[in-house]
């Protein structure tokens, strides 16, 4: 078997705690595309527009022939000129009644256009972690998506550092949700995509698209939302830091996490070495 494309989620498993991409990532990433001809493309929950300046670092900025999916598998995007090649969006009605539901709980709460996150009850602990990204954002003063009726919107998310808490809303929220896709992430996201839309088949897209066969593909991630690629992909890595579910979802898991160099590692043993 010969892998062909590493697709990699980005927060809290290529950034390290500080948001950045190491050097020795950034090493090992740059030889398997130089040596081994293999494609590196970030999977995200955030938009496109917010990972720029990591695709800037990556040597992937604004060129032809590299992708990203974002939003959860909503978006699939080429670099040049962040050209939309799908997009699946959530529909305005089922995004207002999970709003409306979440003005009665304990959470912030983020709406996702192509290029913007509406940000709703906003706390100072995720204000600074927003304000840490690139993109488009706007803090929102009144509890209103009135605005948004005639937009394409792509993602709601709740968020509450308390998982368990933001897990306890799912049973209430069923007949909310039986068009949605329910995922967590980052340890204080419980996120909204449409139905049938997550990094799984946001892979399995990409490698149509590319001509790739899936088997020729590995999936690297941390968190609930990346369960579904790593369940889709040829090879499937957990990095150590990870939550149980996605090590259980993994065939290895790293010995690196993602302050150490966990998607170097998987270059070196499964590319480089190739074990």
């Amino acid at each position: 078997m010969g892998y062909k494309l590493i697709v990699s989620d980005m927060d809290e498993t290529l950034l390290n705690d500080n948001r950045e991409i190491s050097e020795n990532n950034l090493k090992m990433i740059k030889l398997a595309k130089e040596k081994y001809g293999i494609k590196f493309v970030p999977a995200t929950g955030r938009g496109y527009a917010s990972i720029q300046n990591e695709l800037a670092r990556l040597g992937l900025h604004d060129l032809p022939g590299e992708y990203v999916i974002s939003y959860n598998g909503a978006i699939i995007t080429e670099n040049k000129g962040n050209t939309l090649l799908r997009s699946n969006g959530l529909d305005y009605n089922i995004m207002k009644e999970i709003f409306d539901f979440g003005l009665t709980k304990n959470v912030c709460q983020h709406v996702y256009t192509k290029d913007t996150v509406y940000v709703f009850n906003v706390n100072q602990y995720e204000k600074e972690k927003m304000d840490g990204y690139n993109g488009g954002r706007v803090y929102m003063e009144e509890n209103s998506v009135d605005f948004l009726k005639n937009e394409k919107i792509y993602k709601i998310l709740f968020q509450n550092p308390d998982v368990p808490y933001l897990m306890s809303l799912e049973k209430p929220m069923k007949n909310l949700t039986e068009n949605c896709t329910v995922s967590y992430s980052s340890n204080r996201y419980m996120e909204f995509n449409s139905i049938g839309i997550d990094k799984g088949n946001g892979l399995r897209s990409l490698a149509e698209i590319l001509g790739i066969d899936v088997k020729d593909t590995i999936a690297v991630g941390d968190n609930y939302n990346d369960i579904s690629m790593l369940k889709t992909a040829g090879l499937s890595i957990a990095v150590s830091n990870a939550v149980d579910d996605a090590k259980k979802a993994a065939h290895y898991v790293t010995e690196a996490d993602n302050n150490k160099g966990a998607v170097a590692e998987l270059i070196e043993k499964f590319i480089i070495n190739r074990i």
